[in-house]
Order: structure tokens, then sequence, then C-alpha cells
């Protein structure tokens, strides 16, 4: 009725993340093989380095921490408010070591979407600037980024990171 579980095989979306320091990047991506233990990934490896930084600054709660030291696909998109760095990831990861979530294709579409439209760019600009002019210039280029998406998943999911930041008034 509601369909099969989904199984880790060639073409399958995926979430993993992998130990940099104190904290963990995230890896989101599409298993390209799988050989026993081993799943190879091609993707997107991310490193939060904004959120890291006002979490040593000491500007942030316990929730952000928490979403360094144990990533999930539902709560990264917090991490990717702030500036972050990104490369490509190409490489194999073991099932006996490291972790390997099947995510859903609209999932992994926002997340990619984000990182190629380089929201997180436009959302640090907002918050990064002291009320006045430069920020409304922000807030403007930003809506009008949001409102140039095509992927209604990503625009919602923008929209409602913005709402929540209280920077779209």
């Amino acid at each position: 009725m509601f369909g099969k579980k989904p199984i880790l095989k060639e073409g399958t979306h995926v979430f993993s993340t992998k130990k940099n320091g104190d904290y963990n990047d995230f890896i989101f991506g599409v298993v390209t093989g799988v050989n026993d233990r081993k799943v190879g990934i091609n993707g997107v490896i991310v490193n939060p380095v904004g959120l890291k930084n006002k979490i040593e600054q000491g500007k942030t709660g316990e929730r952000s921490r928490e979403i360094l030291e144990h990533p999930t696909p539902d709560n990264v998109v917090l991490a990717l408010v702030y500036r972050i760095e990104h490369e490509n990831y190409a490489d194999v990861i073991d099932l006996d070591k490291d972790r390997c979530d099947i995510i859903p294709p609209m999932v992994y579409a926002m997340l990619d979407g984000w990182i190629r439209e380089s929201l997180s760019e436009f959302l640090n600009n907002v918050l990064s600037l002291a009320p006045g002019d430069e920020r409304d210039e922000a807030k403007r280029v930003l809506k009008h980024r949001m409102e140039s998406l095509i992927d209604k998943n990503l625009r919602r999911t923008l929209y409602s990171v913005c709402r929540s930041l209280s920077i779209l008034n």
C-alpha cells in the first residue's frame, strides 16, 4: 500500500557525516555503488564554519552545538543559515564505521539547491549587517532571490527559515 522500504543501491540519495575537529561536517549525495559494507558516494561535503564560529564566540545555544555534534538531514538546514564551506565529495564510506542515512529525493534536492543557489551567503549577508540601509538592501536581494527560485520545496524551506529568523519584515 505504501511501497517498499528504500534500500541502499546505486542512485539512492544519502546523508552521512565526517568528523572535522570537535564537530561533524555533513555529506549528502548519490550512491555510486555498493560493495558489501562499502558504499561509494558522489555529492557535496559541507563544513558549517559560520555556526562553528558562533559557538566558539558563545553566541549560540545548546541546539546549535547539538546540530554540529549530531547532524541529521532534518536539522542541518539550521547550520546552512550561516557561512559555509563546501566542496565536491567522491569517496567510499564504510557502513561499519560511518553513518549513512537514506534520504528522500526532495530532501536531497532541497539541500543541493541550497548550496548551488548560495542561499547561505544571502542569509549571512542579512544576519551580519547592522540595521540600516545596507541590511535593508541585503533583505531585498534575499527576497528577490527567494522569489526567483524555481524549486517550490526549496522556496518554502527558505521562507520558513527567514520567517523564523524574523528577517523578512
